[in-house]
């Protein structure tokens, strides 16, 4: 039980702008809401995927993609749902174009989550700017009931809902469950677009690095590449 109000405190964080923790927690929620984040732009994704280069990619793919996350401390394959189109679309058309290469996982809490896609990672020393990245649009919230928290639930960041009243989602950021139980209360609140089905052993080799006080790995967890995989 103290783990799962422990989760339940820090759900409050777990937001596109949240970037890593501070040291006093109602501190951080109101400042991961006064943050700036991503600008709501209705069309941008469907004009992003749009692009020849993409679209031809995007139609090649199955209804339910596989992507691996090659991470440098290992690879985690992930399915992406049929029925969370817009988050589908929008995670291969992010891999597929190269933008998530060379991201780090910058805010990890053992027996919750790992979140990583921040473009910010790789483009700045600031920690303090750290989550507060994107591409420059959101994507609109997909909630489907069967699609939970569970151990593995490939899941997109966002802010709160003060400053986000429809819950869009964040562009690029996202993160991965390690813990379901402990995130059970975000269902319903968090589009979950997809799961993991192999490298269970690597989100918990993440999860379990050594962490500053903001939650950032102490020794950078890079995501390497982000590659389809083929059927």
């Amino acid at each position: 039980m103290k783990k799962i109000m422990t989760a339940i405190a820090l759900s409050a964080a777990l937001l596109c702008a949240s970037g890593c923790r501070n040291s006093k927690k109602a501190e951080n929620t109101q400042a991961a809401q006064e943050a700036p984040a991503d600008t709501l732009q209705t069309d941008s994704l469907k004009t992003a995927c749009a692009e020849p280069s993409i679209s031809q990619k995007l139609a090649a793919l199955p209804a339910e993609p596989q992507f691996d996350i090659v991470t440098t401390m290992g690879t985690i394959r992930v399915k992406l749902y049929a029925d969370t189109p817009k988050h589908r679309a929008n995670f291969a058309k992010l891999a597929l174009e190269g933008f998530y290469d060379g991201i780090l996982f910058h805010r990890v809490i053992e027996g919750f989550m790992i979140q990583g896609g921040d473009p910010l990672t790789k483009e700045t020393e600031d920690h303090s700017l750290w989550g507060t990245g994107g591409p420059g649009y959101t994507v609109p919230a997909e909630f489907v009931a069967e699609h939970v928290h569970k151990k593995g639930a490939l899941a997109a960041a966002r802010r709160g809902d003060a400053a986000n009243p429809y819950k869009e989602s964040s562009g690029s950021q996202f993160y991965i469950v390690h813990d379901g139980n402990a995130c059970f209360h975000l269902n319903g609140d968090y589009s979950v677009f997809g799961e993991t089905v192999d490298g269970f052993d690597v989100i918990d080799k993440i999860a379990s690095v050594d962490v500053d006080y903001r939650d950032c790995p102490l020794v950078p967890v890079k995501i390497v590449k982000v590659l389809p995989v083929e059927e």
